[in-house]
């Protein structure tokens, strides 16, 4: 009880400032919406399924992407893990497009696939990549060789020393690469949906903000923590199951 009391105390605290100040008119209703005002909208929102749709496309997006990214990071990880004689052929391309920022490429994303779901999907799989991609290369190298050379005093093939010994051990690694990648996921979405879209949350914020509805804006933004929030905690949940051994038995 007491730790609920203290994850809700900081959003109380928030909540009670913002009716305050709203109630004193400090500033107008324009730039701060009451938190009445915002809650009608929201609940107008979901009876509408408008909120709902944009939701719909934003996680449809990550969920693209993301798992094109995992996929794309997985086998460069373990390519880079069993040989890394290979790492010159692309270590440098691979440094180069870590340190551009994806949203800096929208422009020309844009230019080459127009504004369609093409060049959001691309954004989020450059943003998720590396994370992914360090930490499953982390999880591989770092096994411990004892473990090897008791797979190869069994007679383990290559394969069956990855499967048995190698991946168990560094599937806590890749989950937390990809609860950060599924991070990096949702902040690329939304501003790519800012520049170039029609939908998306991203979007939504946007048209409300020409339309100077800072209601909706506000809606906008606590949906997205909450999404967010939700799927960090879907990660976080199952890092904790593996991390408690529950994984190793399965690949036995």
């Amino acid at each position: 009880m007491k730790k609920y009391i203290k994850s809700i105390s900081i959003i109380v605290i928030i909540l009670a400032l913002w009716f305050l100040f709203s109630s004193l008119h400090i500033w107008s209703a324009y730039v701060l919406p009451s938190p009445g005002k915002v809650l009608d909208t929201f609940i107008k929102m979901c009876k509408s399924g408008e909120i709902f749709t944009h939701i719909w496309d934003s996680l449809l997006r990550v969920i693209i992407g993301f798992s094109i990214a995992f996929l794309l990071a997985f086998s460069l990880g373990v390519l880079s893990s069993i040989k890394p004689d290979s790492a010159p052929y692309y270590s440098h391309m691979v440094e180069f497009i870590r340190n551009v920022p994806p949203l800096s490429l929208i422009p020309l994303l844009i230019l080459w696939f127009g504004i369609g779901e093409t060049s959001k999907i691309i954004i989020i799989v450059l943003t998720s990549f590396f994370p992914m991609f360090l930490n499953t290369k982390k999880g591989l190298v770092s096994c411990d060789t004892k473990l090897l050379e008791v797979g190869d005093s069994f007679g383990f093939t290559t394969s069956r020393k990855f499967f048995h010994i190698m991946l168990p051990n560094a599937i806590p690694d890749i989950l937390v690469g990809m609860r950060t990648g599924l991070g990096y996921s949702w902040r690329s979405i939304i501003g790519a949906e800012m520049i170039a879209a029609s939908s998306g949350l991203g979007y939504f914020i946007l048209d409300a903000q020409q339309m100077a509805r800072s209601d909706k804006v506000i809606v906008g933004i606590i949906v997205i923590g909450t999404v967010g929030l939700c799927c960090d905690k879907l990660f976080s949940f199952g890092i904790k199951k593996i991390s408690h051994g529950g994984v190793g038995d399965s690949w036995s």
